[in-house]
């Protein structure tokens, strides 16, 4: 028995009906968004998008880090991407405890002092959003005719908050 065995014979029911093979790989909605590896977030519905249409980056708070960057670069020049949408959410555990009290928990949890793995929690959704997108509008591998825009997901309601926008 493995601690896999059951997402394995759940993968297989999945194959036994799989219709989604035959995609190209680009976003055909034009669309790339980072958001949160938070599992209330499903990122495709909550847009009214489908399988194929976008290209999805998730990591811890949905930030802009290197590798999100990496992903843009390569979805913008490759995959089809015209348009960025950086989604946070509410109620993120990310942007409800500080580094310091995340490196606590962790240490605690496994007895290993943590603080050499940055976390990067977020004190201010909003403004480390603007932020966020001022790394993306900036980027040079980025070109000024790609429009990006920061939303927050709600967790409750399902629905967009409207940050900011930075128009192709």
């Amino acid at each position: 028995m493995s601690e896999f065995d059951d997402l394995i014979e759940a993968n297989k029911k999945f194959a036994a009906d799989f219709t989604l093979g035959g995609f190209d790989g680009k976003a055909h909605a034009g669309v790339a968004m980072v958001t949160c590896m938070d599992s209330r977030i499903d990122p495709l519905a909550m847009l009214g998008l489908k399988h194929g249409d976008a290209k999805i980056f998730r990591n811890p708070g949905g930030r802009i880090t290197p590798q999100a960057l990496e992903a843009l670069v390569l979805g913008v020049h490759l995959l089809g991407v015209q348009r960025i949408l950086v989604v946070p959410h509410t109620k993120c555990a990310m942007a409800s405890k500080s580094e310091d009290e995340l490196h606590a928990i962790i240490s605690e949890k496994t007895g290993t002092d943590s603080s050499w793995q940055p976390f990067n929690v977020v004190a201010d959704q909003e403004q480390t959003l603007r932020q966020d997108l001022r790394k993306v509008a900036s980027h040079p591998l980025i070109p000024d005719n790609i429009a990006i825009a920061g939303c927050i997901y709600d967790v409750d309601t399902g629905l967009l908050r409207r940050i900011e926008e930075i128009d192709a």
